[in-house]
């Protein structure tokens, strides 16, 4: 492969002078890498897509808006909420899943130095009040069902000004979205600091509640960098490996992005929509996540590029219908949220002519990616998830944060201006994560000497679940509501499909009994549907232990026979 022609490349791009010149720089104390001709915010990069007015943006079923319709309502609601009182600084929260509004409501607010609360769309009423009370949201928008949850709890509700979005007629205590929009107006004038919150997207908790990660303009914006540079440098290393020059003559292709995971993660935010946005591309939304239902977008909407969890890879590359519809458009197809397994970079590369896997390797606390690999790259080594991107510094560290010796497995800790601020209002937790400047990932892995890095273990007590990260605590935490729950160990269990399930292993109090489906209810009453456990072991005796009084999740997901699991 061309990994001598990725690294000569590498430094070009990023070297003095180049587009993608990387410099220190002083952030919060730090000095981080930083692209030098990154614009200072996100306000300049929806700014400058002004450009594209005619067209198609954000395709909707049967709704279609263009660019220049799209700057026109993204005025609109900022010039509302600059009415409303709203400054930089303050915070508005968006509670709804995958409309069009989600994306204007974060344009108008980032323009304003105000930074977004993405609300997890499958939060329950509870889950819903922790999260208004905690970022303290002086306005929220909100689709019907999010709003009936939030007005289950009145004091809550009254705590924020709620706008509804897609309902006939709003409650007496809401503003209606056409109103919002109806006056039209101008974008305010502001200077947004690089360090400024953009959005506050909510992680799971190791104690049972979410946290509110403090992405920063600073670091959303390297993060787009990044995925703009490492198509180039890879495309550039594998021109010069093959010996096939780009032709510059060629024309550009504009993106089309078929939208599948939600807009409160990352991956579909921070990544595909800022990266089709800057382009001039098209954003096509689903109602819901449906392989049958993408492929008839993909033909009709001339889809470039697939972006979800590996779970709708598989889906869309194995559906019974695939040869049926016409694919020809695509030219990527991957993802990010869980690491695509091997057979699967096979399958892509093997079933979509047109289109190469890629795939992105990344947290919320990073704003996006941390790595990526795509094509002949990622089908060389397709158990690894790339290398770092250049704003990032990597290394592999023991359990007494020394680092340890290349092509040697621990956890890997990473450094940059894409790192979050922190939590809002978890100092502890921002303490715990962050050491110096350095993420602790919570990923165990090896990096090798091309400085292409493999995950091989989580250190985290964590259930991924189709790109969702469930912290076991928080679901134990949840169980031991319940009266007749004495002891619990949640932990992964495999699965084809979604990568792993929720499991868990119940002690009840003596003399107390309940059924799998009475706890389940209990789960689904308190958080979201899909931390809800799956298999749920009754055992007799006290869970094992070590030393230290911890429960034993490997030795329990080991022993335990899913044969016996209700």
């Amino acid at each position: 492969m061309y990994y001598k022609e990725l690294k000569a490349a590498w430094g070009e791009l990023t070297g003095p002078g180049a587009p993608f010149e990387v410099v220190p720089v002083d952030v919060r104390g730090e000095m981080l890498r930083c692209y030098k001709n990154a614009p200072p915010s996100v306000r300049e990069l929806w700014l400058s897509t002004a450009a594209f007015a005619d067209r198609d943006y954000i395709v909707y079923q049967d709704e279609r808006l263009t660019y220049g319709q799209a700057h026109s309502q993204v005025n609109a609601v900022a010039a509302w909420l600059w009415a409303q009182g709203v400054r930089p600084g303050d915070r508005v929260a968006i509670a709804m899943r995958n409309y069009p509004e989600w994306m204007l409501i974060y344009w108008a607010c980032v323009c304003m130095g105000v930074a977004v609360v993405g609300m997890n769309a499958w939060w329950v009423a509870s889950e819903m009040a922790f999260g208004l009370k905690d970022s303290q949201p002086k306005v929220t928008f909100c689709d019907q069902e999010r709003l009936e949850r939030i007005l289950e709890d009145p004091a809550i509700a009254a705590s924020t000004k709620l706008v509804a979005v897609r309902v006939s007629q709003a409650p007496a205590n809401a503003h209606l979205w056409a109103d919002v929009i109806k006056g039209g107006g101008q974008m305010p004038a502001v200077q947004v600091d690089p360090d400024a919150d953009a959005c506050i997207f909510y992680t799971s908790g190791t104690t049972g509640f979410p946290k509110g990660a403090q992405l920063t303009h600073r670091g959303c914006v390297a993060n787009l960098f990044n995925i703009m540079f490492s198509g180039q440098v890879q495309a550039l290393a594998t021109a010069r490996g093959t010996g096939i020059p780009i032709d510059p003559s060629a024309p550009v292709v504009v993106p089309v992005g078929l939208i599948t995971t939600p807009l409160f993660h990352v991956t579909a935010n921070n990544c595909a929509a800022y990266a089709i946005s800057a382009a001039g591309g098209k954003m096509v939304l689903m109602h819901r996540w449906d392989a049958g239902e993408a492929l008839k977008l993909i033909e009709q909407e001339k889809v470039t590029t697939v972006t979800g969890v590996p779970v709708m890879a598989r889906e869309l590359v194995t559906h019974p219908d695939f040869d049926k519809y016409d694919t020809s458009s695509l030219m990527t197809v991957g993802g990010g949220g869980a690491q695509l397994q091997p057979d699967l970079v096979e399958k892509i590369d093997s079933s979509v002519k047109t289109a190469r896997p890629n795939t992105g390797y990344g947290m919320t606390e990073t704003c996006g990616i941390i790595t990526s690999v795509a094509a002949d790259f990622f089908v060389d080594k397709p158990s690894s998830v790339g290398p770092a991107m250049p704003t990032f510094e990597v290394k592999c560290v023991d359990d007494d944060g020394k680092t340890v010796p290349l092509g040697q497995v621990g956890e890997l800790w990473v450094k940059g201006s894409p790192v979050i601020k922190g939590y809002i209002n978890r100092p502890e937790a921002t303490a715990d994560s962050i050491t110096q400047g350095w993420l602790h990932t919570g990923d165990v892995a090896r990096i090798d000497e091309d400085n292409f890095i493999f995950i091989v273990d989580r250190k985290k007590d964590m259930v991924l679940r189709g790109g969702e990260n469930i912290y076991c605590a928080e679901v134990e935490a949840v169980l031991h509501q319940h009266p007749a729950v004495a002891e619990c160990s949640v932990f992964g269990v495999p699965d084809k499909r979604l990568g792993e399930e929720v499991g868990v292993a119940i002690l009840l109090h003596p003399g107390m009994n309940i059924t799998a489906d009475a706890l389940r209810a209990h789960c689904a009453a308190l958080m979201a549907r899909h931390k809800v456990p799956r298999y749920i072991w009754f055992v007799k005796d006290h869970l094992p232990r070590n030393a230290n009084g911890k429960f034993l999740k490997r030795e329990l997901r080991e022993t335990l026979p899913l044969s016996e699991a209700v």
